[in-house]
């Protein structure tokens, strides 16, 4: 679907002109002296007298008689001074008389002439990009936009033109093949452009420019769909656009472990991203195959919460974790003592687990450290789950340093997600 933007700064559709109107030089049939930064014009003497008919006609409103009289200029025109004029004259005629569709003439008849001033070719061009766009032409609007941001003029809302031109070039279907994939890439650059351009302004980026963003970057399988994703997340950081982020990362890598899947799992829990049954279905699987029973039991506990699961959505993984609690949570006091006495972190390592599965994050985290300590186990996965303990536990600057020590791999992009979620936290 061609989503509409909600642009910033709107450009309006009659010109917030000095007076509302064009400077425009008096009429002669030779060269003047320029004058209020209107262009010098050597006017033919048959079209002065059409343009004169013409705002006569305006100044008594009788738009008719001004387009009957314009029409006439129009005709009789020969030079690029000719079509200048006359389009300066449609353009003022076209704002008293609030007629959009005369508006958009003059202004392409005014910039084709070349002879528009320099000061108002940005603001022509970017106003005649709107229109053009309105219209679904996107080639002249992209063409227009283009020509306006080489002026200069007001980026923030002239790359929102851009971008839409380029996507309604690009349309809806197949998005993912050439060239729709890079009219797409162009109008994200010309959407990041605008966005960069309100916050250096000190405006507030609308929340659903980023949408657009990840939506078109992830229909058009291109690579910036987790920039926009966590760009998204960082102005809004709500579970759900974590959610969107966290999925992309699993995406991209279908081939983590599932104790590497269980502790992405476990911050969408954490930050509200669980939301369909499957989601909850998916959290206790991963705990079920890791042996973290008592996560097993919380995930599937919550779902039902929710009213997400019912009473009998997974119960094949429920009732056997249920049934082993009892006897892990007693086997706990005896497997930190040989974690203590063990040669290497693996014990302390596993009891940390259970300990973090039960919501028992101080413990957690001895044991964590003690695993670190004694080594001989994986100090990426200790350190990340380290920094969920803390996070948990509600120790963020310690989660974070936990997570900063994550070297390398899949796991240092789990790390990376946690480190963007605890950026939103105080």
């Amino acid at each position: 679907m061609n989503m509409r933007f909600v642009t910033p700064v709107a450009l309006a559709l009659t010109l917030a002109l000095a007076g509302g109107a064009v400077s425009v030089p008096a009429f002669a049939a030779k060269k003047e002296e320029k004058k209020g930064g209107a262009p010098k014009l050597n006017v033919s003497p048959d079209v002065v007298k059409a343009l004169q008919t013409a705002q006569q006609a305006a100044e008594k409103q009788d738009f008719a008689a001004a387009k009957a009289a314009l029409a006439d200029a129009d005709s009789k025109a020969k030079s690029n001074d000719d079509k200048y004029q006359i389009g300066a004259i449609k353009l003022n005629t076209s704002i008293a008389g609030k007629d959009a569709a005369m508006q958009s003439e003059a202004l392409t008849q005014m910039l084709d002439s070349g002879l528009t001033p320099p000061e108002q070719a940005g603001q022509f061009n970017a106003v005649a990009a709107d229109q053009a766009l309105q219209a679904k032409n996107y080639d002249l609007a992209i063409t227009r936009a283009q020509a306006a941001a080489q002026a200069g003029y007001k980026p923030e809302a002239v790359n929102v033109t851009l971008a839409q031109a380029y996507f309604g070039k690009a349309g809806t279907a197949n998005a993912s093949v050439e060239p729709q994939r890079g009219l797409n890439q162009q109008g994200l650059a010309a959407l990041k452009a605008a966005a960069d351009a309100t916050r250096a302004s000190g405006g507030q980026v609308p929340a659903q420019w980023y949408q657009i963003g990840v939506s078109r970057a992830a229909t058009a399988k291109l690579p910036e769909v987790t920039e926009w994703a966590k760009m998204a997340y960082q102005a809004a950081p709500s579970g759900e656009n974590l959610r969107t982020l966290i999925r992309l990362f699993q995406q991209a890598n279908p081939n983590i472990s599932n104790r590497e899947n269980l502790d992405v799992l476990r911050l969408m829990a954490t930050s509200g991203g669980l939301v369909v049954a499957q989601d909850y279905l998916e959290y206790a699987e991963m705990a079920s195959k890791t042996g973290i029973y008592g996560e097993v039991k919380s995930a599937i506990d919550a779902g039902r919460g929710k009213g997400v699961l019912n009473a009998s959505q997974g119960g094949d993984l429920y009732q056997p974790a249920v049934s082993k609690i009892a006897g892990d949570k007693g086997s706990l006091g005896t497997a930190e003592a040989d974690a203590r006495k063990a040669a290497n972190g693996k014990i302390a390592a596993a009891t940390a687990d259970a300990y973090l599965g039960y919501g028992d994050y101080a413990k957690a985290a001895a044991m964590f450290e003690l695993a670190k300590q004694k080594g001989g186990v994986d100090a990426d996965e200790i350190n990340t789950r380290m920094g969920i303990a803390k996070a948990l536990g509600g120790d963020n600057a310690s989660a974070k340093a936990a997570f900063q020590s994550v070297q390398a791999g899949s796991r240092k992009q789990i790390a990376d997600l946690w480190l963007t979620y605890l950026a939103t936290k105080a």
